[in-house]
């Protein structure tokens, strides 16, 4: 949301995941990502009241959660290119809908940990979401969103 120099930072509360990663084969690295809408919340300093009507204008109008309460990734193909760099297309299903997304990735592996660090855009319209507005239209959410991410994963005992 732009306006009145609010910029939310959304946080992801409840999710969970499978991740394998071999190093010597990048390319059959694979990730499910699964995230509860619900969960979300508006993480930056805004005033009490507007953090409220953010957050129900982010679920109610925009995720519309009760709806459609899962927000999931599912990898499809992984491609290496270099320095742990790693390309990882897959399908996004947000608002009820699926489509191809790209995330590039930045992968470190250390003992049993294997981290993942990275962002990429999405754009609400792609997957029909409108563009919703709050404070009477003085807050306006952008078409395209950032998303930031640095996720640790621990390997499952065996």
């Amino acid at each position: 949301m732009s306006g009145l120099g609010h910029n939310p930072v959304v946080g992801i509360r409840d999710f969970s995941g499978e991740a394998s990663w071999d190093p010597a084969v990048p390319e059959q690295a694979s990730l499910k990502l699964r995230i509860r809408a619900a969960s979300l919340t508006v993480e930056n300093d805004a005033s009490e009241k507007d953090r409220r009507e953010m957050e129900r204008a982010m679920q109610e109008d925009v995720l519309e959660s009760a709806r459609y309460p899962e927000i999931v990734f599912e990898s499809s193909a992984a491609s290496p290119n270099g320095n742990g760099r790693v390309l990882i297309d897959g399908h996004l299903a947000l608002h009820g809908m699926t489509r191809p997304q790209r995330v590039p990735a930045q992968l470190s592996v250390t003992g049993d940990l294997l981290r993942a660090f990275g962002d990429f855009s999405v754009r609400q319209t792609d997957y029909r979401i409108k563009l919703a507005s709050v404070a009477g239209g003085a807050l306006k959410l952008k078409d395209e969103l950032k998303f930031t991410f640095d996720i640790v994963a621990r390997r499952q005992p065996e």
